[in-house]
């Protein structure tokens, strides 16, 4: 964040007060064009204040619940501030234009589901000086200083503008409305102040359900919400909505509703919901299920009768953040503009459209079970807290949100491949085992591959991944590890590399590097192009790509011709030995990784090992003394791929010819 002069913030010196009320905008039916009057746009999202500190940071809603996990991403983020401050604005989420879905928010639970922003429009508090009767305009000032210049705490800026040029421009835009405020302004906790203004572009309500109906022989789990707003202590119904909801919300919305049952009506008059209309003169029966007057939601709608009652209402969302007994009917007022400005719109961006979509989270960080549909697919992920690496205290949660990021890069490694599975339900010190048979016990959607079990005589099926969906349930099912063949289901005994995988017993990491560094050499010399990346264990794996034109025979042959020359060059710490207890402590020259249904470490893979780490692709010039297994963790992958990309996609290229490789290496080394 910024750093401010504390000479700017004047104001009373205070302790930072607590449960401030917000200052709320009185709705009118136009804007005001007069001097004094700045113009911001009417966010579509949650009202919140944060209070932030050195010893910590609260984030709470417009009638004081806590947003701390809800919106995990603000609250981390004004976590990593170093000041103390109260901040006042609207949390949103914003489509690919950078406007603010209402409807994305209502069900936004982890970062996959929508970029989150919290746009701040004012300072309460700073530093220990209240600013609450210090003018808007130095407010203002102070918050520019304040706020960074992008992220996911954003300034909501101020237009010193026309103010019908600017909600024409609302309008255009599809924004929800703008906010008139007097430049000086005092903030007044609670208030519903004529200094404050906002003008809708579209009529929004908030409204509590009453009961709601199921017309006969419907499909749908419920027909329409019966709507009230509050007069006084009495509880007036305003008319049924229909639409705007989709089955999974009409399921969240009845299990809400359930536990507030009621035989009695709570309308201060029994509505006549399913009357006749010029539209529907004759609808169906229709069953009501009275429910305590608890739950809040917005609506949209076209109009408002004479005697109260919404015209063409859509349902828009709930709005958890509003209590029952404050929710009374917004009824525009009349404004005549005194004095028209002529000042034009400064050429400024009223929104910014967000920049590529930068995977962080698919699950969050509360809900111990989440259900996410992936690339069509449902997948429910349960025991999420459960830790996998105890002294890191990195979880299974931590391996499924990894896997979401790495996935874009990782897929192309794994598709269309069987693979073996590696469990690890339990974490890195629990019992493991390997599954190669899913006949029964995957999901219906995902694909499998034949082969047959010698030691049960019948058919079995390996997982074949085909995406992200298919990664996802892996690490779902415990797979810290992921493990591909090297061959594609489409030509599964044509491998597409080769692999060398350097495998130390009583070696150091740099004798591993001098014989990686052999490796890359060697090849060189016979001009075959090669790849490296850490095994995430303690060796390293270098990758030849073949294409998918040569078989596993091929392939393994020619790994060994390569092997037997470096074995001769590093005769003293080196061995080609297959059998463990001949080797004699030296370092394995892995050739046999060449073989049908082999399996190891995908590029991206994590592994089960202290610290998380992961089997990473290198550029050769990294394979040098000091290289670090511990270089490359679960934490700081994702970042390196944002940076890098993915430098390892150079073993998918069409592949060598082994006749002039191997023509060229009996050349060399006769």
């Amino acid at each position: 964040m910024k750093r401010t002069n504390t000479k700017q913030a004047a104001g009373k010196a205070t302790e930072q007060p607590a449960d401030i009320a917000p200052m709320l905008a009185t709705l009118v039916s136009e804007p005001i064009d007069a001097p004094g009057w700045l113009y911001e746009v009417k966010w579509d999202g949650y009202r919140a204040l944060a209070y932030v500190s050195k010893s910590g940071v609260e984030l709470r809603s417009r009638n004081n619940k806590s947003f701390n996990d809800k919106f995990y991403p603000v609250f981390d983020a004004l976590s990593e501030w170093n000041t103390d401050v109260i901040l006042d604005g609207e949390i949103v989420v914003l489509d690919k234009n950078g406007l603010a879905d209402f409807g994305a928010l209502q069900t936004w639970r982890s970062e996959d589901d929508g970029e989150l922003v919290f746009y701040v429009f004012d300072v309460l508090w700073y530093d220990g000086n209240d600013l609450m009767n210090e003018p808007l305009s130095l407010r203002k000032k102070l918050l520019e200083d304040l706020l960074p210049d992008n992220g996911i705490i954003r300034m909501s800026r101020t237009f010193d503008a026309d103010a019908k040029e600017f909600f024409r421009l609302a309008e255009q835009m599809g924004l929800e409305g703008i906010i008139a405020k007097k430049e000086g302004s005092t903030y007044a906790p609670g208030a519903r102040s004529k200094e404050w203004l906002k003008i809708k572009t579209e009529k929004h309500q908030e409204a509590v359900i009453g009961g709601y109906t199921r017309n006969e022989n419907s499909p749908k789990l419920f027909s329409a919400l019966l709507l009230g707003v509050y007069e006084g202590k009495s509880f007036k119904f305003i008319g049924p909505v229909g639409t705007g909801f989709n089955t999974t919300m009409q399921r969240q919305l009845l299990a809400m509703l359930g536990p507030l049952e009621t035989h009695k009506c709570p309308f201060s008059e029994v509505p006549e919901y399913n009357k006749p209309s010029r539209f529907r003169p004759n609808p169906p029966k229709a069953e009501v299920t009275w429910v305590k007057p608890k739950v809040v939601v917005e609506i949209s709608y076209r109009e408002l009768t004479s005697d109260g009652a919404i015209r063409h209402p859509s349902f828009r969302g709930l709005r958890p953040d509003k209590k029952a007994a404050e929710v009374k009917m917004e009824l525009p007022q009349p404004m005549q503009t005194a004095v028209k400005g002529s000042a034009a719109l400064k050429e400024k961006k009223v929104i910014t459209a967000p920049g590529k979509k930068e995977r962080k989270t698919l699950l969050n960080p509360t809900d111990e079970t989440q259900v996410r549909t992936v690339t069509g697919h449902e997948l429910k992920f349960t025991n999420l807290s459960k830790v996998f690496w105890p002294k890191e205290g990195y979880t299974k949660r931590d391996v499924i949100n990894y896997y979401y990021q790495v996935a874009p890069y990782m897929v192309p490694y794994l598709k269309d491949r069987p693979h073996t599975l590696f469990r690890h339900p339990h974490g890195i010190n629990g019992q493991a085992f390997y599954q190669k048979d899913v006949t029964g016990k995957a999901p219906g959607w995902i694909k499998t591959f034949p082969y047959y079990s010698e030691h049960d005589e019948r058919e079995k099926q390996f997982l074949v991944c085909d995406g992200e969906a298919s990664l996802l349930y892996m690490a779902s099912q415990g797979c810290i590890e992921i493990n591909p063949w090297s061959s594609r289901i489409q030509s599964p005994d044509n491998p597409d590399w080769c692999i060398i995988d350097l495998d130390p017993d009583k070696n150091t990491f740099d004798q591993v590097i001098q014989t990686a560094q052999v490796v890359k050499q060697l090849l060189d010399a016979i001009g075959v192009p090669s790849h490296c990346k850490t095994s995430g264990s303690s060796g390293l794996h270098i990758y030849i790509p073949f294409g998918g034109k040569y078989t596993y025979e091929d392939s393994k042959e020619f790994g060994r011709a390569i092997v037997k020359i470096v074995h001769a060059e590093l005769p003293e710490f080196t061995s080609i030995e297959r059998i463990t207890s001949k080797r004699g402590g030296k370092m394995y020259l892995d050739f046999l990784q060449n073989r049908p249904q082999a399996t190891i470490a995908a590029p991206y893979s994590l592994r089960p090992k202290p610290g998380a780490t992961v089997s990473a692709p290198l550029h050769w010039e990294e394979v040098k003394k000091g290289l670090k297994m511990s270089d490359f963790t679960i934490k700081n992958m994702p970042a390196r791929l944002r940076e890098q990309g993915d430098i390892f996609k150079g073993v998918s290229a069409k592949g060598i010819d082994i006749t002039k490789a191997l023509k060229k290496l009996s050349t060399l080394y006769p």
